[in-house]
């Protein structure tokens, strides 16, 4: 379970004040899958980094039971000047995992050959992601938030990281930001929208994916328009 109560964020762009929260109040469902849409400057990635506690709100607080990754794929605390592997290994020490089997399973999934023995600031965008991704997919999280990860590296690797993110929804819930509405029919049975600060919530995808694309061409879905 993640709540959020009275969550409040925003930012001054250009003399422009955006709302990313406006006194949201919310819970998103216990191990569920949760699509997360909205136009882009929304707020999306704002709202996870929120949960996951590497952004702070203005104000309001975010509770959680369970244990909540990492947005999915994210490989900014990685040290630069430690090798893929040294960096696998120092996350599984951290989270408690075997380390063997962890830096066997990351090398494996990553397949970046000899570059897991290198410095990490030598590798491209795509390597980079392609290692976060592979760690994020070794640790067991209760909820896993996912942020456009599987459209990294080529078709392969695209189908093996939706096939692992699959094996691990099955017994994790996650809060999913995609621009593929496939991806989110395949993996969200439920969706929320956020615009202009607030929430909304569907129990099924695909009223949330309607509300989405009604936005998308600048209108409101007909069920909130004003008679």
């Amino acid at each position: 379970m993640i709540a959020l109560r009275n969550l409040c964020k925003s930012y001054v762009l250009n003399g422009t004040r955006r709302d990313v929260a406006r006194d949201i109040t919310f819970t998103f469902p216990s191990g569920e899958c949760v699509g997360l849409l909205g136009r882009n400057g929304a707020g999306k990635s704002s709202l996870l980094k929120m949960i996951a506690g590497t952004m702070d709100p203005d104000s309001g607080r975010i509770a959680s039971t369970g244990t909540v990754s990492w947005p999915v794929g994210f490989a900014g605390s990685f040290h630069g000047e430690m090798t893929g592997a040294q960096n696998t290994r120092f996350v599984a020490r951290i989270y408690g995992a075997d380390t063997e089997e962890m830096l066997n399973f990351v090398e494996g999934f990553a397949d970046l050959g000899p570059h897991f023995h290198l410095p990490f600031r030598s590798y491209s965008a795509g390597m980079r992601s392609r290692l976060a991704f592979g760690v994020s997919m070794a640790l067991h999280f209760d909820t896993y938030l996912i942020d456009e990860v599987t459209s990294v590296g080529d078709g392969a690797f695209k189908a093996r990281s939706q096939q692992v993110l699959m094996k691990r929804l099955e017994r994790s819930g996650a809060i999913v930001v995609s621009h593929s509405m496939d991806l989110m029919r395949n993996i969200c049975s439920s969706g929320v929208v956020l615009e202009d600060g607030h929430l909304f919530y569907y129990a099924r995808i695909e009223r949330a994916i309607e509300h989405y694309n009604h936005i998308m061409k600048g209108r409101p879905p007909p069920w909130m328009r004003v008679r």
